[in-house]
């Protein structure tokens, strides 16, 4: 191995950041993504200059996505106006792209090292890289709308140890992850003291994480149904199935009952567009009970007259991605639009330029989506005993945005968060759930999750999946609401928190680094 990284540096940093990625759902094999971490940080250590550190840590970055990332080819087997081989260009080339956090994250660590080195003693580099990854991955959520999948935090979502997300929240597990392969690293080196110090203060969370569940849901809480109809993505769309695909959600939304319920249906669950069709608010409402309210996905699509051979026609310029709250009388309660959307999923970017080589879209549809106004809180009105209830709301894809998921001086008792992952293959849907799960553990409130074909879940405040249903399957959980958590110190301050532990992990690298002179 030693061989390997002396003779071959590049090539054990590419395969180091394809196994990394391991560590994710749905292997979850978080002891070996730990083990490559160690090795990333020994290669930053070997590195004769700045150069080569950015190159190992790019490499790194490299394998590591194009592994994780492999679902998002299988989104393009949809699209049929683009070659479905484009899929794995897609991912190579979006690969290219992230792989510069990681190495802007080993440069900025290789640095740091450099610029004062300890002498004697043991290195600070693992301290550094933790604070320098952080701050990478809060860079690659960010620009350029950001992109946050697979935070490297989420592998540790298995230990326990992701409790410390409701405090650091999930750029500060990443940098947790990367102290935990250098404490690794140090006990290989027989660095004892150091490395108990920091595994063993890991060990301590990780138990903290195991003895604190949160509370079941009280007598009571109101009852909830999530509905999986099991409708695949080569079936959403058609018009021929648009009634069999209705008959599926309203057979297992069971029948009207006497005690309320909250009935949540996926993403763009119905081809409706509910405030211009009169019709299909009935139907939806004849399967509601007297206290019941359905929450569904639907578009909300704008008109602007144009002139069209010297007569005025309406046409369709824009629609949001939508959520509407749908009472037994047929009216529509509220709605929550998308705000922060897919580029090439639900708009297409510089779309005369793309449009005009063949691109288009991934989410058929005429024209693009737009944003709604961010994250809110909607009021669901008490019937029959219910009391009245805020939900936040985050479509699909939102939910992975760490700190942007509710609206903090409104805060709701739940998030419900419908998607469609019926196009992410086997990878994307269960690490579309981890993400999940690391937004109830920073904010301390229960998320419900309601898709296609899966996974749907009630995830409790603790981050704790309570209920699923696998993929591709239909069926439905039933549930009592869990209740949320007081707010967390992430839900009060945010990514601020993230940012004063990397200050603090460098305020240590320092410390280290003077005591070893």
């Amino acid at each position: 191995m030693r061989t390997m990284i002396a003779r071959h540096p590049k090539l054990a940093a590419l395969i180091a950041g394809i196994l990394s990625a391991t560590g994710f759902e749905p292997l979850k094999l978080w002891p070996v993504a730990l083990a490559c971490l160690a090795l990333l940080i020994l290669l930053i250590e070997g590195a004769p200059d700045r150069r080569a550190a950015f190159l190992r840590g790019w490499l790194f970055g490299l394998g590591h996505f194009t592994l994780g990332l492999n679902w998002i080819a299988h989104a393009f087997t949809f699209q049929d106006a683009m070659p479905h081989w484009f899929g794995y260009a897609a991912v190579l080339l979006l690969s290219l792209y992230l792989a510069i956090y990681p190495g802007l994250a080993t440069l900025g660590a290789w640095w740091l090292n450099h610029s004062s080195p300890a002498r004697g003693g043991w290195s600070p580099l693992p301290l550094l890289l933790a604070a320098t990854w952080l701050a990478a991955e809060y860079l690659r959520a960010t620009l350029f709308t950001g992109f946050a999948w697979n935070p490297l935090g989420a592998i540790l979502l298995p230990t326990g140890a992701a409790i410390a997300a409701s405090v650091i929240g999930t750029y500060g597990l990443g940098a947790l992850a990367i102290l935990a392969a250098g404490g690794l690293l140090l006990a290989v080196r027989r660095a004892f003291r150091p490395a108990v110090a920091i595994l063993a203060s890991l060990c301590l969370l990780a138990l903290i994480g195991w003895l604190s569940p949160a509370p079941p849901p009280p007598p009571g809480a109101p009852r909830i149904r999530v509905v999986q109809p099991n409708i695949g993505q080569d079936q959403k769309y058609s018009v021929e199935n648009e009634f069999a695909n209705f008959r599926k959600l309203a057979a297992l939304s069971g029948e009207p009952r006497p005690a309320p319920r909250l009935i949540f249906w996926p993403e763009a669950a119905i081809p409706a567009y509910l405030d211009l069709e009169p019709e299909w608010r009935g139907r939806l409402a004849a399967l509601l009970g007297p206290g019941d309210l359905l929450l569904t996905g639907a578009d909300k699509v704008y008109f602007e007259p144009v002139e069209q051979n010297g007569t005025l026609v309406n046409k369709m310029v824009a629609a949001n991605n939508s959520v509407w709250i749908v009472t037994p009388q047929g009216t529509l309660a509220g709605r929550y639009d998308k705000a922060h959307l897919v580029p090439y999923g639900e708009y297409l970017p510089m779309r005369p330029i793309l449009s005009a080589i063949g691109l288009s879209r991934l989410v058929p549809g005429d024209v693009d989506f737009k944003p709604g106004p961010g994250p809110q809180s909607l009021v669901l009105p008490a019937s029959l005993g219910r009391p009245e209830l805020k939900m936040g709301v985050q479509i699909c894809y939102e939910i992975i945005f760490s700190g942007h998921v509710i609206d903090a001086a409104n805060r709701p008792a739940f998030l419900f968060n419908p998607s469609n992952d019926a196009w992410f293959g086997s990878w994307g849907p269960v690490q579309h759930l981890a993400q999940a799960r690391l937004r109830a553990l920073e904010e301390g409130i229960p998320i419900i999750r309601s898709t296609p074909t899966g996974v749907s879940a009630v995830i409790d405040a603790r981050g704790h999946v309570v209920g699923s249903l696998g993929r591709n399957r239909a069926g439905y959980l039933d549930s009592g609401l869990p209740p949320a958590l007081p707010p967390t110190l992430f839900a009060r301050f945010g990514n601020i928190l993230p940012f004063l532990f990397a200050a603090l992990l460098l305020g240590a690298a320092i410390a280290t680094r003077s005591r070893s002179r």
